[in-house]
């Protein structure tokens, strides 16, 4: 194919694949695969030069901890801390809300926000079984706590999985960095649930008791698998807090910790790759590729010079500029392939404009794309795995319903994120961390006595997001 054209055509295949990943006709996986095969085919990329553009680093911490999560499933751990949780509570559906949000939330900074709802719904929808109350505020409550828990670390959220690999940023890097500003969004956002959904969590004592009467030990099936689980997993995540420091990649550790944990419990090796999402991990492949042919023909230096010329050159507004844009983005398209996109044209700016400290700007990206996928029903994955968990059980949410609560809490934290950044720009990562931790802190407290303040006062007609 002449040079000429190669830019046209790697433009359209890229613009056909999104939108038809948006209008979700054909599913994700496949059409990201044939835009991949077209290009190469067309000859904009030779096979040697798309397996080049392969991030093998995404691609192999992803498999790691699937492994690692769905051997360790297994054993029910997962449920016994909902449910520990929920006792916790003493019963009362909107500390059990609370509850079930932090244990959300920290599950997806560890493992990942797909596979921590997949295991708390169910629990969920048992719990609110018992207290005789609509699940749909726990589980909108979830999907805001997943993926605003998957923000602070490097393995949370698939976006800031790809962002570490391109950048060479490391596990503690994300923690030290994000955390701060995550504990402050978790914590006004939660309260906030809590307040508007105040008349809709009341039950009669004698049902809050069902909560009490049920026993967290009985969901361990294998003491002896779970403690070689929480071992290897232990280990992996030492291996992610040290891993920049010994220079090994984040994909080394994920898989070291599945191969170890495979060979000490002696599970089957079949059995082992099923749980693997592999339409996740094609679906990244393909996008990889078609990116790569978009960089090989020269697009992203374009929009580069043009981002450059549009913020001057100047790390703030550039920083905003990506953290609001990323937010919209990725509130009504799916952030893996945004995030795709935006990593190589981050990177052709920092070299166009002779920037070498990105960290702000990679840090916008991150909060933008992975807080901005609460806006809407279809912003995250783990958004549209709930709804669909929740529609097999009777409870629909259309797409309008979703949008009015989501859509605000999403800008909140992303105004949050904006105060953060600017602190981190003027006052450095360190002194901005600590002070935003610190507020985080002092608001965690507060919430608790301002919850109580709130709830006694006369009830009012509150915002529905029941069917």
């Amino acid at each position: 194919m002449p040079e000429q054209y190669q830019s046209i055509v790697a433009i359209a295949v890229f613009l056909i694949t999104y939108a038809i990943i948006v209008s979700e006709k054909i599913h994700r996986t496949v059409i990201a695969l044939v835009g991949a095969m077209v290009v190469i085919l067309l000859g904009i990329l030779s096979l040697e030069t798309a397996v080049h553009a392969i991030d093998f680093n995404t691609i192999g911490l992803l498999v790691g901890m699937m492994i690692i999560v769905g051997v360790t499933r297994k054993t029910g751990v997962f449920e016994y801390l909902a449910i520990k949780a929920a006792r916790a509570s003493g019963g009362e559906p909107l500390k059990i809300l609370a509850a079930l949000a932090l244990v959300t939330a920290v599950l997806s900074a560890l493992l990942d926000n797909v596979t921590t709802v997949l295991l708390i719904v169910p629990v969920t929808f048992a719990i609110t079984s018992q207290l005789k109350i609509s699940p749909w505020p726990f589980l909108f409550t979830e999907i805001l706590a997943s993926n605003i828990g998957g923000t602070s670390t490097l393995i949370g959220d698939p976006p800031n999985i790809m962002i570490g690999s391109a950048t060479g940023l490391g596990f503690m890097d994300f923690v030290l960095n994000l955390t701060p500003v995550v504990v402050v969004v978790y914590v006004v956002t939660v309260f906030l649930l809590q307040f508007i959904y105040r008349d809709q969590l009341d039950t009669p004592e004698e049902l809050k008791e069902n909560i009490m009467q049920m026993n967290e030990q009985d969901e361990i099936k294998d003491a002896v698998l779970l403690k070689k689980c929480l071992v290897i997993l232990g280990l992996t995540i030492l291996g992610f807090i040290l891993h920049q420091y010994v220079h090994l990649e984040s994909s080394v550790i994920a898989l070291a910790g599945a191969s170890f944990l495979l060979l000490v419990t002696r599970e089957d090796v079949e059995h082992a790759l099923q749980v693997v999402e592999w339409p996740v991990l094609f679906f990244f492949i393909g996008l990889f590729v078609i990116i790569g042919a978009l960089e090989e023909v020269g697009v992203i230096e374009i929009v580069a010079k043009w981002a450059l010329e549009t913020t001057g050159g100047n790390m703030l507004p550039t920083g905003m500029l990506i953290l609001w844009l990323s937010a919209i983005a990725s509130a009504f398209v799916d952030n893996i392939p945004f995030v795709a996109t935006m990593i190589p044209l981050i990177q052709d700016m920092g070299r166009l404009g002779g920037i070498a400290d990105l960290n702000l700007l990679w840090w916008a990206l991150s909060l933008g794309a992975c807080l901005g996928g609460n806006g809407t029903i279809i912003g995250a994955s783990a958004n549209v795995v709930v709804i669909g968990m929740a529609e097999k059980r009777g409870v629909r949410v259309t797409f309008i319903e979703f949008f009015k609560l989501a859509f605000p809490l999403m800008l909140m934290s992303i105004a949050i994120s904006t105060g953060y950044l600017l602190l981190w720009y003027f006052l450095g990562h360190l002194p901005a961390a600590g002070v935003t931790l610190g507020i985080g802190v002092v608001l965690a407290v507060l919430s608790r006595s301002l919850n109580r303040l709130l709830l006694k006062k006369p009830k009012k007609e509150a915002p529905r997001l029941e069917p």
